[in-house]
């Protein structure tokens, strides 16, 4: 769970896109952003969710949301995912973790009683004045839209 609540602003941040153009949440202001954070690129669940967010898009957009993802892949890797499934939204690479810092989505994480250090799949949802107004923590990914547009 992240330390961020309702209410917060959204930490600010700059990063890379897939293209390797700089996109910053500030270039955002004025809209509504779903920033989602999710593990890895291609693997079942991401393209779940991710698909699922692609073939909502256009009902999104009529929100007046914008969409973000966030993995801790590079940016050649995320533009091999939005071909591989025609993503119409931008990926971030964060592969500093920089973002995911800011937003205490890096976390350790267990499997098969083993710890490791991953991305921890949330969403938030920000409004125009980059107040962030929902964190989904519990993502249902082939139900996602969904839980952001209530």
């Amino acid at each position: 769970m992240t330390s961020l609540k309702i209410g917060d602003v959204a930490p600010d941040f700059t990063g890379i896109d897939q293209a390797n153009q700089p996109i910053k949440l500030s270039d955002f202001k004025g809209k509504k952003v779903i920033l989602y954070f999710y593990p890895k690129d291609m693997t079942e669940v991401c393209t779940h969710q991710a698909c699922n967010l692609r073939d909502n898009y256009a009902l999104i957009k009529s929100k007046g949301y914008e969409v973000i993802g966030v993995s801790a892949d590079d940016a050649k890797t995320h533009q091999k995912f939005i071909e591989k499934y025609q993503l119409p939204f931008r990926l971030i690479a964060d592969t500093d973790k920089k973002i995911h810092e800011l937003y205490d989505t890096w976390k350790e994480k267990k499997m098969y009683g083993k710890s490791y250090m991953g991305t921890i799949r949330t969403t938030f949802v920000i409004d125009e004045q980059g107040t962030i107004i929902d964190i989904i923590d519990k993502v249902k990914a082939k139900e996602h839209t969904m839980q952001i547009i209530k």
